[in-house]
């Protein structure tokens, strides 16, 4: 991700990259600042700042608690704010200092009073992850995992401003936008049953090519398939841990599986959609007479002209992240059909499930025992939706979403299922990742990357990055122990643990 001072964006806070502040330099508590609820659950009072129209929800422990700082808690009241806002302001067990929202943050704003905000969804538009299945077990991949991770560092580009082996013209760039996931299938990145296997078939409608710049498109057009830099990675991995066997099994996932991961998201294309969108919205918000506490929260009414513009190119960056990881996944394929010589039917390589993290969408909740229609900004959290429900794939409808939560470099991902507990308390979301502790420029000047890959290699961890500075930044150090966040929302109820994956091979920009 790149953060909003990159983007031209005045900011003396840290940004999605974690650049300005470090939490554990702003450490003072903020338990008197919060009221317990349970174990896992703290309020921020109306009144915590001027103008909060509902409360503040924390989902952490205790433990997690001590590592929110002052700033976090006052950007999750300052969401509390804005017009239209229902039930509470939110933040899962990572949240840590964003633009704007927290990121972590989940927010709804009523349809019709409510706004849309880009702060509530981040520069890295659709930044999510997807699961790659396959049959193969960790005793056939360990004698390969160096090639193979080495075939996936060269074949899919990463890296600040990689690009990629496609070249793709206007037409395809259009489509991508338009279309996502789709696009990429029938230009033969893909099967169908890749479509049936993403949040929303892998694209969204109501994309407004018209609201998408020059300098956007120029941006995106050579990105395609290519993983980007940061938090972002590629990982193959092993299923460690099994917690719920019927799940697992409708997940088609046992214990000693080869997975791989992508997370990754819109690339320079959505962040430059944000950028553009924060400039008119920051306009609209004097036009419309909004009160915000923070500039970075810039917003407009959500059926005005200038919000439902910002929605409809959002919606062309998110389309355009679901093609870039369908490519990714083709490319992924091919690296195994290479080292192992079987095709990728043959190695079971299908796909377990991809979802976003950072989107805005239009939602029916159900909110004082009445059905709604509001607009639920997840930034930093992952939809996760219960058994049931239309828009889980008909696979796993009877136990609910697969919800993908990727660890740091070198810890343990989890996936996890939808439940309907979460369609109560949070909009049916939950956590995203680890959560940043330290900045990127701390880490680099506490660990060395070098040192960092020794240590991940002799727990046989395979690392290929381009630079030993994007391993120190990455370091397993800077972010909060996956597990501990994992469990929050388990015990929370608002997605159950199903399976625990270890890594192998990690390859990074």
């Amino acid at each position: 991700m790149t953060d909003g001072t990159e983007a031209g964006i005045e900011s003396k806070k840290e940004t999605e990259t974690g650049e300005e502040t470090d939490s554990e330099s702003l450490l003072p508590s903020v338990r008197n600042r919060v009221r317990k609820l349970s174990d896992n659950s703290w309020e921020i009072p109306v009144g915590h700042i001027p103008d909060m129209k509902v409360p503040g929800r924390l989902f952490v422990s205790e433990k997690l608690l001590g590592g929110i700082d002052q700033e976090t808690l006052d950007q999750i009241a300052n969401v509390a704010t804005l017009p239209g806002i229902q039930k509470y302001s939110m933040a899962m067990p990572d949240a840590h200092l964003g633009y704007g929202f927290a990121i972590g943050g989940v927010a709804a704003f009523d349809r019709e009073e409510g706004i849309i905000s880009p702060g509530g969804v981040g520069f890295d538009i659709n930044c999510g992850v997807r699961l790659i299945k396959t049959n193969l077990r960790k005793e056939d991949v360990m004698p390969h995992i160096e090639t193979l991770t080495e075939g996936l560092f060269k074949n899919i580009p990463s890296g600040v401003g990689s690009k990629s082996r496609i070249r793709a013209s206007d037409a395809e760039l259009n489509d991508a936008f338009l279309h996502g996931s789709r696009w990429a299938v029938e230009a033969g990145y893909g099967v169908e049953a890749d479509l049936e296997h993403c949040e929303g078939n892998g694209f969204l409608e109501g994309a407004i090519l018209s609201e998408v710049s020059d300098k956007a498109r120029k941006r995106g057009k050579p990105q395609f398939g290519t993983l980007g830099s940061g938090n972002h990675f590629l990982e193959i991995q092993c299923v460690e841990e099994i917690y719920e066997p019927e799940v697992a099994a409708a997940f088609g996932l046992e214990e000693g599986q080869v997975t791989v991961m992508v997370h990754c998201g819109s690339r320079g294309a959505g962040h430059q959609i944000c950028t553009d969108h924060l400039k008119i919205l920051g306009q609209a918000v004097k036009k419309y007479g909004i009160p915000i506490p923070d500039k970075q929260l810039a917003c407009a009414p959500a059926q005005s002209k200038e919000a439902q513009n910002y929605f409809g190119a959002m919606l062309c960056a998110a389309n355009y992240a679901w093609a870039n990881r369908q490519v990714i996944t083709h490319w992924t394929r091919e690296v195994f059909e290479t080292v192992f010589g079987m095709d990728s039917d043959e190695l079971g390589m299908d796909l377990l499930y991809d979802v976003a993290h950072n989107v805005a969408k239009l939602e029916e909740h159900s909110i004082d025992g009445k059905k709604k229609e509001v607009y639920v900004h997840r930034k930093g959290a992952t939809r996760a939706f219960p058994p049931g429900h239309s828009e889980v794939p008909l696979a796993f409808r009877d136990v609910g979403q697969p919800v993908l939560i990727p660890g740091s470099m070198g810890t343990s991902s989890y996936i996890l299922c939808g439940t309907e507990a979460a369609m109560d308390i949070s909009f049916g979301s939950a956590c995203h990742g680890a959560g940043r502790v330290m900045s990127r420029s701390h880490a680099k000047k506490e660990f060395r990357g070098e040192s960092i890959k020794e240590s991940l290699e002799a727990k046989g961890i395979t690392v290929r990055a381009t630079h030993p500075s994007v391993i120190a930044e990455e370091a397993p150090e800077v972010y909060k122990p996956s597990s501990e966040v994992v469990n929050v929302v388990h015990e929370l109820g608002i997605a159950r643990k199903v399976a625990r994956v270890s890594p192998l091979g990690v390859a990074k920009g």
